[in-house]
C-alpha cells in the first residue's frame, strides 16, 4: 500500500455512510407516523414500514432496537421539532402565549398525518400498559407547566387578574386546542381549526385580562 496516499477519501467514504444512515433514519421516522397515524400502535407492522421504506425489516431493526423504540422516537422527534420552532423563547406576555397556540394549531393543520398520529396515540396510550404512556403523561405535565408560566408572569405584571389559575387556564387551553383537532381531523377540509382556536382563545383571555382585552384580530 502507498502510504503517501491520502487518507482524506476514505473518511469522506464514512462521512457518506453517516449521511445515509441519517437519510434513512429519518424517512423511517416519516413512514412510521403515516403507518401509526392510520392504523395506531398495536396494528402497524414493522414489517408494512420496512417495506414502504424500501429496506429489510432487519435493516430498520438496525436503526430501531423495537417497535416501542420506533413510537418513541417518532414521537420525540416530533416533540422536539415543535419546540425548536415554537417554545424556543419564552412568551413576553399572554397575548404572546396564546398567539402562538394558535399558531401551532395553523402548522398542525398543515402536517395531516403528524396530526392524526398524536390524536390516535394519546387516545391508545390511556392504557397504563401502552408504551406510550408515560411519554403523555410526561408531555402534558410539561405542556401545562410550560404554557402557565408565561401567564404567571402576566399576573405579576398586572396584565392578567390578580388570582388567575394559571395551571388551570393552560390546562383548559391544551384540553380545548385537543379536542379541536379531534373535530378538524374528521372533516380537515371544512374545519379551521386554527381560527376556531383563536376565537375561544380570544373569549378566555377577556375573562381573565384586567382590561378585559383579548387577542388581536387573526391576519
Amino acid at each position: 500500500m502507498d502510504r503517501t496516499q491520502d487518507p482524506r477519501p476514505r473518511r469522506t467514504a464514512v462521512r457518506g455512510s453517516y449521511s445515509v444512515g441519517d437519510e434513512r433514519r429519518a424517512r423511517i421516522l416519516d413512514v412510521a407516523v403515516e403507518h401509526f397515524a392510520q392504523w395506531g400502535f398495536h396494528a402497524s407492522s414493522l414489517a408494512r414500514i420496512a417495506k414502504d421504506v424500501g429496506i429489510t425489516q432487519g435493516g430498520l431493526l438496525h436503526h430501531f432496537r423495537s417497535k416501542e423504540d420506533l413510537l418513541v422516537s417518532v414521537l420525540r422527534h416530533s416533540d422536539e421539532q415543535d419546540v425548536a420552532r415554537f417554545f424556543a423563547t419564552e412568551a413576553r406576555s399572554a397575548v404572546e402565549a396564546f398567539e402562538t397556540l394558535v399558531d401551532l394549531a395553523a402548522y398542525n393543520a398543515a402536517r395531516p398525518g403528524r396530526t392524526r398520529m398524536f390524536n390516535v396515540l394519546a387516545a391508545e396510550a390511556g392504557e397504563r400498559g401502552h408504551p406510550a404512556h408515560e411519554f403523555f403523561t410526561r408531555r402534558y405535565r410539561t405542556v401545562i407547566g410550560h404554557s402557565a408560566r408565561p401567564l404567571r408572569a402576566a399576573v405579576e405584571r398586572g396584565e392578567l387578574r390578580a388570582g388567575t389559575d394559571c395551571e388551570g387556564v393552560a390546562a383548559e387551553a391544551a384540553a380545548v386546542m385537543d379536542g379541536l383537532q379531534l373535530q378538524w381531523a374528521l372533516a380537515p377540509d371544512t374545519y379551521d381549526m386554527a381560527g376556531r382556536l383563536h376565537t375561544y382563545l380570544d373569549r378566555l383571555l377577556r375573562s381573565v385580562t384586567v382590561d378585559g382585552s383579548g387577542l388581536p384580530a387573526r391576519p
